[in-house]
Order: structure tokens, then sequence, then C-alpha cells
């Protein structure tokens, strides 16, 4: 069986790891456009505070996240996936309650998540924070370096026989793939781009959705410290507040909370980290082989699979479809602060505003913007102003911080609904919009995605995902 694979993102990456392992012979074709979302992404897995009113993206993204610690184990290398928990941070600690309540009602299905534990003082766990702030501690939350993750599944599936090709690969009407050299004059994002709908229209208002993926700010919205929507787990569970502390399983109200008493007056428990054995020397990053530059020749494949990220809808127009997947652009900035060991800080996710995580290396990372803006993966001083000044704001301590790098990704998202995975056509099988999730689902999609290649049942029911055409 011959399949061939557009797209070495994660999910691509992932699938190409799974089918090789199963001897089929895998072509995958990488074309290189600016603005991918894996290399931008900040590498957040904590899928337990999102989607409280979405049962199918919630499936996805906890299945994901049950999915790497299997995953670390059979590449045998540092992935830069590390279990170093998650702060939930709110100025009012009233405002922590509904999300402590949707953390409840999952924590029998999903233990992994760890026992949930008020934290008095953010600060301790991570320095820069403002003194201001109350969290609860997620321990089972983790961070993953997506570069690596991809560049590590190229290079298993390659050791297994995959071929890793750079150039653009071209559908025909019949699903056949022609494949030419990345700099001919082929389509990169500017043909014809669907058009999302306004304000209000199911996921893409992201009221349905999660309080880390919302929609750009809209009349009428609120708008978060980085020009998103404040739809949050914190204001849409449906369990109401947290009853008294002997109801609790993870420890009653949070101090000065209405209802119960005050914690005792401590930092909370130390997050054990699950740290990876790093390899004798770091791994280069993933080259692709280049095409000559004047070929176009045909692939041959049984099947197809498109993983082409926010283009997936551009690959697939030639089969006479039109897929509802757009770009969603986020700016991301990374920092260091030099001689502080940053690598197991936790993840910080406020109510509202950026996202913050520490790395090795003294490396702090700050994001992301929020913008429908198409195909334009440009970092703009207006999106750094807005990340720069909300990072600031929750945690002031960054303030001597030096600016390293900034990063800008284009997230696929899917307009109707949770991520898109299913078959196509008879030869074609599409994965795409995990939106601001694909680092947290990508590999497990992946592995969803070869299944279905290799005409095999998928460990979840799939429907929910199944593509929609416009």
């Amino acid at each position: 069986m011959r399949v061939v694979v557009i797209g070495s993102g994660i999910v691509g990456a992932s699938a190409a790891y799974y089918l090789s392992g199963r001897g089929v012979a895998v072509t995958v074709v990488d074309r290189g456009s600016q603005g991918q979302a894996t290399q931008a992404g900040a590498g957040i897995v904590c899928p337990w505070v999102d989607h409280p009113e979405d049962d199918s993206w919630y499936r996805l993204t906890s299945e994901g996240a049950r999915h790497y610690p299997r995953l670390v184990e059979a590449l045998g290398e540092d992935i830069g996936y590390a279990k170093v928990g998650a702060l939930l941070v709110a100025e009012d600690p009233v405002d922590l309650e509904p999300v402590r309540a949707l953390l409840r009602r999952r924590y029998a299905d999903a233990p992994e998540m760890g026992e949930v534990t008020d934290v008095l003082t953010p600060s301790d766990l991570f320095p820069p924070l403002s003194d201001d702030l109350s969290a609860l501690l997620v321990p089972g939350a983790a961070r993953v370096d997506g570069s690596a993750v991809r560049d590590a599944l190229l290079r298993a599936a390659v050791a297994r026989g995959a071929e890793v090709l750079h150039g653009s690969a071209v559908l025909t009407p019949d699903g056949q793939v022609r494949l030419h050299a990345a700099d001919e004059d082929i389509p990169a994002g500017n043909g014809p781009q669907w058009a999302q709908p306004g304000p209000g229209a199911g996921a893409v208002s992201g009221r349905t959705t999660s309080w880390r993926q919302a929609a750009p700010h809209a009349p009428g919205d609120t708008p978060s410290a980085t020009g998103g929507l404040t739809e949050s787990p914190f204001e849409a569970s449906d369990e109401g507040p947290v009853g008294a502390a002997g109801d609790a399983p993870f420890g009653g109200p949070p101090d000065g909370s209405p209802g119960g008493p005050a914690p005792a007056p401590a930092p909370a428990p130390p997050v054990e980290p699950v740290v990876p054995v790093p390899p004798a020397e770091p791994a280069a990053p993933f080259v692709a082989e280049r095409v000559p530059a004047d070929e176009g020749v045909p692939l041959e494949a049984d099947v197809v699979i498109v993983a082409a990220g926010a283009w997936t809808g551009e690959v697939c127009r030639p089969l006479g479809v039109e897929l509802p997947v757009f770009p969603r652009r986020g700016q991301i900035l990374h920092a260091t602060l030099d001689g502080v060991d940053t690598a197991f800080w936790p993840i910080v996710l406020p109510r509202s505003g950026p996202y913050l995580l520490g790395f090795p290396g003294s490396r702090v990372v700050i994001g992301a913007t929020v913008e429908d803006v198409g195909f334009a993966p440009r970092v703009t001083m207006g999106g750094l102003e807005e990340v720069i000044e909300a990072g600031l704001r929750v945690a002031p301590g960054l303030f001597g911080a030096t600016v390293s790098e900034t990063r800008v990704g284009l997230r696929p998202v899917n307009a109707p609904g949770p991520a898109l995975i299913g078959r196509l056509t008879p030869r074609v099988v599409v994965a795409t919009g995990l939106s601001a999730y694909g680092l947290t689902a990508g590999p497990f999609t992946g592995e969803l995605v070869a299944k279905l290649a290799l005409d095999e049942q998928p460990p979840i029911d799939l429907t929910p995902y199944a593509p929609r055409t416009v």
C-alpha cells in the first residue's frame, strides 16, 4: 500500500509515523509555507479546562493529552515534554469557582489531570506573577516543544522507510497527486478564501468552545487583554458554585470566597515533573529532500491524506469541494531571564488575557494574539504590543526580560464545529481544523487518520468530525 501525506506539520508527521510502522510506503510532501502552526505553537497540553459545552472537542483533546506519555516512551528522545502543571489564575478568587466545578465533574474520567489544589501565592511557583492573583493548580498539565515533536516523528518515519519531499503537492479532480517544486507558481494561500460567518456562528464565535481560543473581538463582546473574547469555563460551567469544603474533592473554596473556611496559608505542593531523558546530543532539525525545480511528476498513491493545516481547503479545491477552513493568526513572544531556571515553571492560564509558560534555557513564552486576517503570517507592531502589555499586566516581573524571539502561526479553524477528520472522497482523507489545540491533539489525530487510510476502526467515533463542504 502507498500513501501520500500532504503536509508535514504535527498531524501529517504523526500519520506518517503510524503508517510507516505498519509497513506502508509513505511519502510526505512539505511545501514549507510561512506561518505553519506547528513551529509557532506554545505547546500547552491542558484540555480539561476547555470546551465545557462541546463534548466532541473535549473528547479529541483529552484523548490527545492521554496519548502523549506513550508517544514519548515510543520515540525515546527529548521532545520537550514535561508535566509542569498549570496555574489557573484570576484576580478575584470567586472567579475560579466555575472552573473548579468543571474540573471536579471531569476528574473521574480524567484522573491524569491530578488533584487540583488552591494556591494562595502563585508567584511561589511562577515568580514573575503579580501578587494580586489567586490560582488553582492542575498538576497533570504538560508542555511540549512542537517542532521537536514533529522532527522526532519524521525521523522515526524515515527510519522505517518513509520519504519526505520538499515541494508542492497538487491534487487532480480524481484525487491523484502531482508534485511540483515549491518555488514554482503554485497557489499558496492566494486563491479564493472561505468567508467566515459573523459573530455568534458556532465555533467561529468561540462562545461554545475554549476560553484559550476565542474569536477576535467583535462589537458587543468584552475583549480580553489580548483582544480575544473572555468566554471560558470560568463563566460557562453549568455546575454552579462549589459547595462547602466537605463536598469538594479538591479542598473547598479558595481563600476569601464565601461558603467555607480559607485554606491553610501555605504554598501549594511542588509539582513533580516528568523529565524525559535527553539525547546525548541535541537532535538536528529535520530537513526534507528538495524536489528539482523542473519537475512536476505524479506520485503513486492508494490513499492521499491531506493534513495541510490552514491551507487544506486550497489543496482540496481541485476535487470540486469547498471546505470551511480558514487561518486564524497568532503572534507569540519568547523572552529570556538570564540566569533563571525556568525549565519547570508551570503554565499560567489567566481567566482572560495571555498564557505564559517556561521552557529550559531561561525561556518564557507569552501569547498569543487571535486575529482573522487571512494568509498573512506577519509579526506586527500592534500584535506585539498586545502580547507585551497583557503579559506584563499578569506577570510584571518580566519587565526586565530580554525579548529573544517572535513567532507567528496560522491556526487552521474549521468554522462549523470541532476539528475536521474524515474521508472526503474514496481516495482522499482529510485532517485539519485543530485550531489552538494542534499540539495537544495532533499526534492522536495523526493516528486516527492513519487508521482511516488503512480502513481500520478508529478508537473514537469520528462522526462529529466528518467533513462538511460548502
